[in-house]
């Protein structure tokens, strides 16, 4: 097949990359570039700010497509610009919204592709939502060839997955770890969550793409595997050969102390605290043979791995520190007040 990624080196696209090459498909990329060496060889980039949709057609030509697939695209806009850009052009658009979208807290913690969708927490979630809308009419009143892919906590070796963490990422926490520190979890570390190493997902992905039962569709793509928030948290530790020290805080109070910036009310309120286990039965009708098979614990250490063996990732975020350590002293000078 021929298939142009916008985008195609981020943590979810990037081993869509790699799979689709590897399998000897027509590759095309369309990004700015900032990741050049990572692109297999045999792909064509495309490279231009999509925005600047004179220079883009010019790259493109009359080239025409099997699929275009859309990662980099948050806002209704930017799915108008491509319905112009790409109607005409491909026998397929799939869109990477977000399994945020649906309502939290759902009425069953069962997710499926027909769960509401809303989430007054997170206005990127809405943004989501309404792409998501736009291409649904596109689909019903022109025919445009719309696919919706919600993925969940999507991971891969460059980040270790966290929940409460500041704006430099998640070796603040491991660090944390590493120093004995309380590490802060939501809630009561309860709620279950599930984490999809990319490369599971890519799988899934994949065969969706030329497949005439995706069109018109939504399908969520996820692992089976559901943990606790204590459990992916012991995970880490065990990764990194310590016992992590849990300390439990409410989402509500997290989102009301944390700094605006951080966005701990869509994070936490919005996703993340809330239990959920996705049903992936449409994708497996649809995709047969379809199976996420890195369990987390295996996942969570090859990117330990690859943190330790890259101290450039190693950003050290001073400002989060402090906040983890004056929450945890004003929750226990609450607790003894008492």
């Amino acid at each position: 097949m021929k298939i142009l990624l916008i985008g195609g080196t981020g943590t979810i696209s990037s081993a869509i990359t790699r799979q689709l090459a590897a399998a000897g498909h027509d590759l095309w990329l369309l990004n700015r570039g900032t990741r050049r060496n990572e692109v297999p060889q045999g792909v064509k980039q495309v490279i231009v700010d999509i925005d600047d949709t004179e220079e883009v057609l010019r790259q493109l030509g009359d080239a025409q497509f099997d699929a275009v697939c859309e990662f980099i695209g948050f806002l209704p806009s930017q799915v108008e610009r491509d319905i112009r850009l790409f109607r005409g052009r491909t026998r397929q658009y799939v869109y990477i919204s977000s399994a945020s979208a649906y309502n939290k807290p759902a009425r069953s913690h069962i997710i499926t592709e027909g769960t509401t969708l809303a989430n007054p927490h997170w206005e990127y979630s809405r943004n989501k939502i309404a792409c998501e809308e736009l291409l649904m009419r596109e689909y019903r009143d022109n025919g445009f060839p719309a696919t919706i892919v919600r993925p969940s906590h999507t991971y891969c070796e460059r980040a270790v997955p966290v929940s409460v963490h500041g704006p430099k990422g998640s070796w603040p926490v491991l660090r944390r770890m590493l120093d004995g520190k309380p590490v802060i979890i939501q809630g009561d570390g309860s709620s279950l969550w599930t984490l999809t190493w990319n490369e599971d997902f890519a799988r899934g992905f994949i065969g969706l793409l030329g497949n005439p039962k995706a069109i018109g569709e939504a399908f969520q793509i996820m692992s089976d595997e559901s943990l606790t928030w204590t459990q992916i948290y012991e995970c880490v530790g065990n990764a990194l050969h310590v016992t992590v020290k849990p300390y439990y805080v409410a989402s509500e109070f997290l989102a009301a102390v944390a700094p605006k910036e951080w966005d701990f009310e869509g994070n936490l309120l919005g996703d993340k605290s809330v239990t959920v286990v996705f049903d992936c039965t449409k994708l497996k009708r649809a995709v047969p043979g379809f199976q996420a098979v890195t369990r987390f614990d295996q996942g969570v250490r090859r990117c330990v791995d690859y943190l330790l063996a890259h101290p450039e990732l190693q950003v050290e975020d001073p400002e989060f520190d402090s906040w983890c350590d004056r929450v945890v002293e004003m929750q226990e000078q609450a607790r003894k007040a008492f």
